[in-house]
């Protein structure tokens, strides 16, 4: 044991345990002992312990107004309550009071080690088992990704590497770095299988994965057809990970059926949402509905048209379904849409669009409080956490469960956290997006990139004869070469889509039907 742990134990009739404190003090743990709670609130006032053993049933001050006392003095230091009474009423009083754990008299030394090793060595235990366990997944997972030949393969090495991620993230573990270089090797080659395949896809739409405009076809539809009752919830800019976040939150209130499917590119708002919401790629977007695509260069909104969109789609397969359109950008629009839940269940199909992550994503960007807050991967999670527990989104998933409706959450793209700047030069025509850029006059070196000399055979729009599309891909992001200093300094280290990663592309695609509890 590295350092030694500090006990506290309250007894009445401490005398009693004197094998057991010795057993402690054998073990390596440091005990005071104490015979009432008066003792013991002083005690605390004077001594950080690591954990307190309590007697629930003591002369003079009780068990539990010691335990209330003990909590106002030191409300982080766990407090295990010993005692001979299993009556509901102190137990629930106990739990309500924040024990970390309570044992029936008479105890016995394994029983006291056992609620230590969960309630002061947890961290180090789980990092150790997390640690051996990813050690020995580590050689089968390089082997999965070196054979990954289809999408599918490729969604099963993604989860494992995200559910290594979730683990170790809550561990104190060296292997993170190990990871986190594991990651680089497989968005390397999930690359070399976009660059193989990609174009594949594109012209054999019968023969490729679930992408982006197959959404409605797929998975909206044929509920519609069953004469089930509708909810997509499209949360702009939503990782996997995240996904992994909020499922916890959710898997009481509904069952939970789990895919990812294929963001098409570039992995943009613009290109992708507007594919599912037409069920078109962006090109014919733009030649069948002219006035509802929306040009890199404008001025004007990217994503201003999805409720014609979707009208266009239920239009082009003589759907009758009744369907509503919401984009709620804050709480209080959050707050307002609940409020309308009632009204909205007479129709087919209700489709939601919500922004919150996308905003941090840009926010994070922008502000340095921000950048702050969402320092790392998992930061930006327990912010998006933070974010669903604490908004009227929870609201509407508990109203949901309580519904007949069929939910359907999903993204259009998700995002990666770039660090390593390449260069590209553009004219002034070029557009913002640090992960993709398109135009006629780019020059890059295409061993950096994926290019797309040919727009319209990956369903791109082409505004000039010449244009080329090129996308970043791992961690890069586009820097022009002018004022590059100051550009990196800027955009290093923040989370961007618009290119290729299996964080941007391979996106939650989660069905959920509530329990009704």
């Amino acid at each position: 044991m590295m350092s030694t742990y500090k006990l506290l134990w309250i007894d009445d009739e401490i005398e009693l345990l004197k094998a057991h404190v010795l057993y402690l003090e054998k073990k390596g743990y440091e005990v005071d002992t104490v015979t009432n709670g008066y003792d013991a609130v002083e005690r605390c006032g004077e001594v950080t312990y690591d954990l307190i053993l309590l007697d629930e049933n003591m002369p003079g001050l009780s068990g539990l107004e010691t335990l209330s006392r003990i909590k106002e003095a030191s409300p982080s230091t766990p407090v295990v309550m010993v005692t001979k009474s299993e009556e509901e009423n102190i137990m629930d009083q106990a739990i309500g009071s924040k024990i970390a754990d309570y044992l029936i008299k008479p105890v016995n030394p394994t029983q006291i080690l056992l609620t230590l090793k969960k309630n002061i060595h947890q961290r180090e235990i789980v990092t150790e088992v997390a640690q051996s366990a990813y050690q020995q997944a580590f050689g089968q997972i390089g082997m999965q990704i070196n054979d990954s030949l289809t999408l599918e393969q490729w969604i099963e090495v993604y989860k494992r590497l995200t559910y290594w991620e979730l683990q170790l993230s809550e561990t104190d573990s060296s292997m993170k770095e190990m990871l986190a270089m594991q990651r680089v090797e497989a968005n390397t080659e999930f690359t070399k299988f976009i660059r193989k395949n990609y174009m594949k896809w594109m012209e054999n739409h019968d023969n490729r994965p679930l992408m982006s405009p197959d959404i409605f076809k797929h998975n909206v539809f044929p509920h519609l057809d069953k004469g089930e009752k509708v909810f997509l919830l499209v949360i702009d800019n939503f990782r996997y990970d995240q996904w992994r976040m909020i499922y916890d939150e959710i898997a009481d209130l509904f069952t939970i059926e789990e895919d990812l499917y294929c963001s098409i590119l570039p992995t943009a708002t613009q290109y992708a949402r507007n594919a599912i919401f037409s069920g078109l790629m962006p090109n014919i977007i733009a030649k069948m509905f002219p006035d509802l695509w929306v040009d890199e260069d404008s001025e004007e909104g990217k994503n201003l048209n999805e409720a014609p969109l979707i009208q266009t789609q239920f239009e082009r397969y003589r759907r009758k379904n009744t369907f509503t359109y919401h984009k709620i950008n804050d709480s209080g629009a959050a707050e307002k849409f609940v409020q309308q839940m009632p009204n909205l269940l007479k129709y087919d199909l209700n489709v939601v669009v919500l922004n919150f992550i996308d905003m941090l994503s840009h926010a994070r960007t922008e502000s340095r409080m921000v950048r702050e807050l969402a320092s790392n991967e998992a930061a930006y999670r327990s912010i998006t956490l933070s974010w669903f527990r604490h908004s009227a989104v929870a609201d509407l998933f508990k109203v949901l469960a309580q519904s007949d409706y069929k939910i359907i959450l999903t993204t259009d793209h998700g995002s990666i956290r770039c660090n390593n700047p390449i260069k590209v030069v553009g004219d002034r025509n070029t557009n913002t997006n640090l992960r993709y850029k398109l135009g006629k006059n780019l020059t890059y070196n295409p061993k950096e990139v994926l290019e797309i000399k040919d727009p319209h055979r990956a369903g791109l729009p082409s505004p000039n004869l010449s244009t080329t599309y090129i996308f970043a891909t791992n961690d890069n992001f586009f820097a022009y070469p002018n004022n590059y200093n100051y550009y990196v300094q800027y955009f290093k280290d923040t989370f961007q889509h618009g290119g290729i990663s299996m964080e941007e592309m391979m996106i939650p695609l989660i069905t959920l039907q509530g329990k009704k509890r």
